[in-house]
């Protein structure tokens, strides 16, 4: 976790705490690639939202299908951004939903 301090990737900008995950992700390159990321600085869970090679999107840590292409994230009034379909109960459970 970090204090909103974030790394400038190309064209997105990522959570400075994430940036050696994500660069590591995207260089393996595969079958399923990072669109979006954030640690949650301690409010919300961490999100790593993934495409695979058909186009489906999801959220990499809850396993939880995002069913738009962009937009991903809200921002609260302090200016924390989270992901409405990743609760905190089902990121505290782990993987769950394997589809």
């Amino acid at each position: 976790m970090c204090k909103k301090k974030q790394f400038k990737y190309c064209p997105s900008t990522i959570d400075a705490c994430l940036k050696n995950l994500i660069t590591f992700m995207k260089a393996k390159g595969g079958k399923i690639q990072p669109v979006a990321s954030c640690c949650g600085h301690g409010k919300y869970p961490m999100t790593i939202v993934v495409k695979n090679h058909l186009g489906d999107i999801w959220e990499l840590m809850s396993n939880e299908v995002i069913p738009r292409k962009r937009n991903f994230y809200k921002k609260d009034k302090q200016g924390y951004y989270y992901i409405t379909e990743v609760s905190q109960e089902k990121q505290s459970e782990g993987f769950i939903n394997n589809k």
